[in-house]
């Protein structure tokens, strides 16, 4: 077994988690937290942006249903790539130097993006951002890990995961604002500085971390992942988590505003501003979901029950979108981003299951399938719609999203049952003893 195991182990984390929060909890909100929420507000935006900005993209490029799903899902498939490669530099590197040079690829992907001419070139730049911000979650959570203590990790969580809320509340009416003064070309120049910005700000700001906090071999990291992904709780969790992670990034990230437009029958101002209220629920769900999960833990409620119960209510809410029972009203969408973020509550629960050490990697263990998850569904979303013909307006008929989105929820559903169905074992032989409560 390649990780350490014994007390002595123990008591070295415990140690590093008091000398981590040793410099106070308003030190670290503002050189640590911020920062990094700045990173993910940026991924957040990007990876919304298309909702809003597509009937551009088709006008100006000829896109089809598929084409653009295809296009927009590229963001995904780079940022599941570089998972695995990025849990082991985090924990080898250290977040601040990580997630630094990341964002310098995504400046250089929104540039290419904003000066492409074909949907090839189109392509590349959207690949290229995906890399570029594949840290935006999971560097932060590194962080987290190394400087907040850990009976506070399911809330500082939540908070984080409402700056990337913020970020998708951004790329609603504010980017359809910014369109009355420039093109979608303009509003990715101007990320491409934001994120020159923020990368300057991360690296000279976020204190490096403890190199303790350190992987101390390659060789031995990459070793680790194995033993993650044969983690009998990591596969209990993991199919429900990923299903209702990656439907949400998939379908609010894209699908969202053709709905609107498609089904609802809205004008490009009004699914603009139903995209912000999603995405507003988006940010007020995470930040309640880790309080609920921090208060509730403290009376003895572990977090997979918590889990259950919001996922259940996301697929209630999903259910009023597929079966339109109020097209016309933003409530559904509201709903579905409130509770999409459930899937959060999986992090801090495995950070504790396995070492400290193993942190970067067992997040980056969950985010690999996410995210080629998320590609895989935002990409099949379009072929399904395409199979019914469009109007003479472009529109796809309300039949066609309502099997692809039925689809989806169906998918969410199996995972969920399997969490219940599944082998309850404490974890692979290649983890025992190496475990945390």
């Amino acid at each position: 077994m390649t990780a350490e195991t014994s007390p002595e182990k123990d008591r070295s984390q415990a140690g590093e988690a008091a000398e981590t929060a040793a410099s106070g909890p308003l030190a670290a909100v503002l050189t640590v937290f911020l920062p990094f929420a700045g990173g993910y507000f940026i991924s957040y935006l990007f990876r919304n942006v298309n909702a809003v900005i597509a009937p551009r993209l088709v006008e100006d490029l000829g896109l089809g249903a598929a084409d653009l799903g295809l296009l927009t899902a590229a963001y995904f498939l780079s940022f599941a790539a570089f998972q695995i490669p990025l849990g082991v530099l985090l924990d080898r590197y250290g977040p601040r130097r990580v997630q630094a040079c990341l964002l310098l690829v995504a400046a250089a992907g929104a540039a290419v993006f904003a000066f492409g001419q074909d949907q090839g070139t189109l392509m590349l730049g959207r690949a290229l951002i995906g890399l570029g911000v594949a840290g935006g979650l999971m560097a932060a959570f590194k962080a987290i890990t190394i400087w907040f203590p850990a009976e506070r990790w399911a809330l500082v969580n939540g908070c984080f995961i409402a700056s990337g809320g913020l970020g998708a509340m951004a790329s609603t009416q504010p980017v359809e604002a910014l369109l009355t003064l420039t093109d979608w070309r303009g509003i990715f120049l101007g990320l491409c500085l934001a994120c020159l910005a923020v990368a300057s700000v991360i690296f000279l700001v976020v204190p490096e971390a403890p190199a303790k906090a350190r992987a101390a071999r390659l060789r031995e990291a990459l070793g680790q992942i194995g033993e993650i992904y044969r983690d009998a709780l990591f596969w209990r969790l993991v199919p429900a988590c990923v299903t209702s992670a990656a439907s949400g990034m998939a379908i609010l990230g894209l699908w969202t505003g053709p709905w609107l437009k498609d089904v609802a029958g809205m004008d490009r101002d009004a699914v603009a501003w139903t995209l912000l209220a999603a995405a507003a629920a988006m940010a007020v769900g995470s930040i309640l979901t880790g309080v609920l999960a921090d208060l509730l833990g403290r009376r003895g409620i572990p977090l997979e029950r918590v889990l259950a119960g919001v996922l259940l209510l996301s697929f209630l809410a999903q259910s009023t979108v597929v079966f339109e029972l109020a097209p016309d009203s933003p409530l559904p969408w509201m709903a579905f981003g409130f509770f999409v973020n459930a899937a959060m509550l999986a992090y801090p629960r495995l950070a504790r299951h396995f070492p400290l050490a193993y942190a970067g990697r067992s997040n980056a263990g969950i985010n690999v399938l996410v995210f080629l998850l998320a590609f895989a569904i935002q990409a099949v979303v379009g072929w399904i719609i395409e199979l019914w013909p469009a109007d003479a307006a472009g529109r796809y008929p309300a039949e066609a999203y309502s099997v692809a989105l039925g689809a989806v929820l169906a998918l969410q559903v199996a995972g969920y049952l399997w969490y219940f169905i599944a082998p309850r074992r404490s974890g692979a032989a290649a983890m025992e003893g190496g475990v945390r409560p």
